[in-house]
């Protein structure tokens, strides 16, 4: 062989090479999510019932909130934020602005 069809040979010899590696390699990665496959759908598959579950159970109570109803009704400050969404969202910010204000100054007197 000349030297170019040498340079030829050698360049397809290691390109087939690093394919056939970087093939090898994909196959192994491949049998290990095959492994690990099942058991995380199941994971993922109970993880999402339980979601299911929990948002239908809210969506039949929707008064028992996860709590935020009972600070309501123990005339917890700052608990009328948590019952309904206000329509616009610059009141929604200045709410929040004032209720971290009031919090701040709850805990400056407090340390």
């Amino acid at each position: 062989m000349s030297a170019p069809q040498t340079l030829v040979q050698a360049a397809l010899n290691r390109l087939s090479a690093r394919l056939g590696s970087g093939l090898a390699e994909a196959a192994a990665g491949l049998a290990v999510l095959a492994q690990d496959a099942p058991e995380r759908l199941r994971r993922e598959w109970d993880l999402f019932r339980e979601e299911v579950e929990l948002e239908a159970q809210r969506l039949e109570h929707p008064d028992a909130d996860g709590g935020f109803s009972s600070s309501v009704s123990s005339g917890a400050p700052d608990a009328a934020a948590w019952e309904a969404p206000q329509a616009d969202p610059q009141q929604q910010v200045d709410d929040l602005r004032a209720r971290v204000a009031r919090l701040a100054r709850l805990l400056e007197g407090q340390a």
